[in-house]
């Protein structure tokens, strides 16, 4: 079926009409869910786990852009983001809550699309829809989503546990997301300026399925739980790896060392970055929204995480007067510095 050929108005169902359409076909994953959709407020019982809480707001233009980013794929992506703070603290997300405010321009086929890449996160990640609002907005489309988590009582990880001497950590590879993001505005703007010319997206699937279609790092923490390995501090990827490490050293009140030929970064994100004639460690380094987790160990877990061809260890942390520094695969040292994505 065309997708183009039918339109349903928002407005033939209403807002109640509306919330029961989106939600019917829930299904719980958890025994913590008490109460779901459907009344003033959700119920959720953790049995004696802390309660980890995150939300994010994702805003059209700003966060998203509606020319390239399929409504599946970003329906998917909102959870997804959620999640990844949620595996940050060393927690299971449970349950999230979902809002959005769409203009006119939205039909009900659109944002059914939109929940479909909603509920295949919520399914693949074992999590529960329990709530959330709708309404209208004056223009675009802006997303709230909030994820809730457990963790056993004193085993979550903060940012703040980083001690000198600690290995620092990666998952997967960098850099991925930011040259996806690279390509797909290339060709929007030539697409602007030449509507006839087809987009070329050059077999570049991974890169571009890395900025669209990320995954939260929940096979990270499983293999963490079964090692019986707890991080010293953690975060989630999402500024750029650069910004992160400076957050996790501030709030430790240590430095660290990176070595630059230890950074993850895949041969496809590598060769196109060397297309494109940019750096592929200052894209490692700063490219921002690869959702994969940075975390500092201590040393004598160092055999352990050697069993994991998931994670890099790229360098360690050092006193605070040493600062945040780089060294170069040619032996230069340079001061780390922020250059991510920037909120404002």
């Amino acid at each position: 079926m065309d997708k183009g050929i039918t339109r349903t108005e928002i407005s033939t169902l209403g807002e109640f009409g509306l919330i029961e359409h989106l939600t019917k076909n829930i299904e719980f994953h958890n025994a913590s869910t008490i109460l779901g959709v459907g009344d003033d407020a959700a119920i959720i019982d953790h049995f004696g786990k802390q309660t980890v809480v995150t939300t994010d707001l994702l805003v059209e233009g700003i966060h998203f852009d509606l020319m390239y980013t399929p409504l599946k794929h970003l329906g998917y992506k909102s959870i997804i983001v959620n999640l990844s703070d949620v595996y940050a603290m060393n927690a299971t997300p449970t349950q999230v809550t979902l809002s959005i405010a769409f203009s006119n321009r939205f039909s009900l086929e659109a944002l059914d699309e939109f929940y479909e890449g909603v509920y295949a996160a919520c399914n693949r990640y074992g999590v529960d829809l329990i709530g959330g609002d709708t309404s209208s907005s004056q223009k675009g489309l802006m997303i709230s989503v909030t994820a809730l988590g457990e963790v056993t009582p004193g085993e979550f990880v903060t940012r703040n546990g980083a001690k000198k001497g600690d290995l620092i950590c990666v998952s997967g590879d960098l850099g991925g997301a930011f040259l996806g993001l690279t390509l797909l505005e290339r060709e929007k703007k030539i697409y602007l300026e030449s509507p006839q010319i087809q987009p070329d997206l050059e077999g570049q699937d991974y890169i571009i399925g890395r900025l669209l279609k990320p995954e939260a790092r929940k096979d990270i923490i499983e293999f963490l739980g079964e090692q019986g390995i707890k991080p010293t501090a953690m975060m989630d990827i999402s500024d750029g790896l650069s910004s992160e490490l400076l957050h996790i050293c501030k709030q430790s009140e240590v430095g660290c060392v990176v070595y630059e030929d230890k950074l993850p970064i895949a041969e496809d994100s590598r060769q196109f970055a060397f297309k494109l004639e940019l750096d592929p460690t200052a894209c490692a380094l700063s490219g921002g929204e690869d959702y994969e987790l940075v975390f500092t160990i201590a040393q004598e877990d160092y055999d352990k995480i050697v069993l994991s061809e998931k994670v890099s260890v790229i360098g360690y942390v050092a006193e605070a007067a040493e600062g945040a520094r780089i060294i170069t695969k040619g032996g230069n040292t340079h001061e780390i510095t922020a250059q991510g994505w920037k909120a404002f």
